[in-house]
């Protein structure tokens, strides 16, 4: 396959084009990394390297879908100071994937949301995908929406930390 970089070319150019994640996607990711550091298991500071996310709109409401490439820094979760923290690139690069459904008359409120988090070759894996794809197709339906359509203003973007 020649056709993957045309792909990933054009997804940054999309996420160039719209700054970046729209203030739902941010949601969800401070959501998911809050979640993440919450586990007793976490004891350092991950950052996001890379983002994917998908958003679309029917007529209950929008779905947000986000694939976040965490990376462990030098710090520990509990430290006051969350910047200047240094990147371990040589450590553990868990993998996190959330689907979140906002409802339309109310965008605060989630209809439905899933999480699964976990080593990057544990999400791959054929049978966790396909639970992953159930899950977040549960989600997305949530609110009753007989069929998603896609509006001119949906977008992807893909984005990594320098």
């Amino acid at each position: 396959g020649m056709r993957l970089p045309a792909l990933l070319c054009l997804a940054a150019l999309v996420a160039l084009a719209s700054g970046g994640q729209s203030p739902l996607q941010r949601r969800v990711l401070r959501e998911l990394l809050e979640q993440f550091h919450g586990r007793s298991n976490v004891q350092f500071l991950f950052k996001e390297q890379a983002v994917e996310g998908v958003e679309r709109e029917d007529s209950s409401g929008t779905f947000v879908q986000l694939r976040v490439s965490l990376v462990q820094t030098s710090c520990s979760k509990r430290a006051q100071r969350r910047h200047n923290c240094r990147l371990m690139e040589s450590r553990r690069k868990p993998v996190c994937l959330a689907c979140y459904k906002f409802d339309r008359s109310d965008v605060s409120k989630v209809l439905d949301k899933y999480h699964n988090c976990g080593p990057s070759h544990h999400l791959a894996a054929k049978e966790i995908k396909h639970r992953d794809e159930a899950e977040c197709r549960a989600v997305e339906e949530a609110g009753g929406a007989e069929d998603g359509f896609y509006l001119p203003g949906m977008f992807a973007f893909s984005k990594g930390l320098p």
